[in-house]
């Protein structure tokens, strides 16, 4: 595999948006960043409303629970506050890169056995096979992780570019 191999990838928005926004991971309430922390904010709501409702039957001594739950439920507020921001800035940050694909009028890979390029309208990325620390392959894309990131979906590319790089992933990434 010393002679160098391209591939060039057809963009289409959707391929990618797929890849990216799948299983919720778009959602600001419900992103698997953010499930766990808005099902445990709505329970401490009701809990704080229940509370609050019942405040009149509540002792003097007793009124302690009712700030406590709501310094919990503050508390909850705060970190799924936190989490949906993160959510939005990468929602954000993909879309950007979506845009950027979507004017691509070039966007190839050329690789061999030592080195791995990326062209995006001629801005090259050049990374040895060595950069890569982990790589997930399946039947939907293959992405990379290393230096650069980098995710292609099995879609925007031939079959038989397909298979061709992920031999090439396969020897070269362990």
């Amino acid at each position: 595999m010393s002679d160098e191999k391209v591939i060039r990838l057809n963009v289409n928005r959707k391929d990618f948006e797929e890849i990216y926004f799948k299983g919720n991971q778009g959602s600001l309430f419900f992103s698997p960043t953010t499930k766990s922390k808005t099902i445990i904010t709505i329970i401490v709501a009701l809990i704080f409303f229940i509370t609050f409702c019942l405040k009149g039957n509540l002792s003097q001594e007793s009124f302690g629970v009712l700030y406590f739950i709501s310094f919990v439920f503050l508390l909850c507020a705060v970190y799924l506050s936190v989490a949906i921001n993160k959510v939005s800035r990468w929602k954000k940050e993909v879309n950007r890169y979506l845009k950027s694909l979507e004017k691509a009028g070039i966007y190839e890979i050329r690789f061999n056995s030592e080195t791995f390029n990326v062209n995006l309208n001629d801005q090259h990325e050049l990374s040895t096979w060595k950069e890569f620390t982990t790589a997930d392959i399946n039947e939907d894309y293959i992405s990379l992780e290393g230096k650069y990131n980098y995710m292609f979906p099995q879609k925007s590319m031939t079959k038989q570019d397909y298979n061709i790089l992920i031999q090439a992933v396969k020897k070269n990434i362990k």
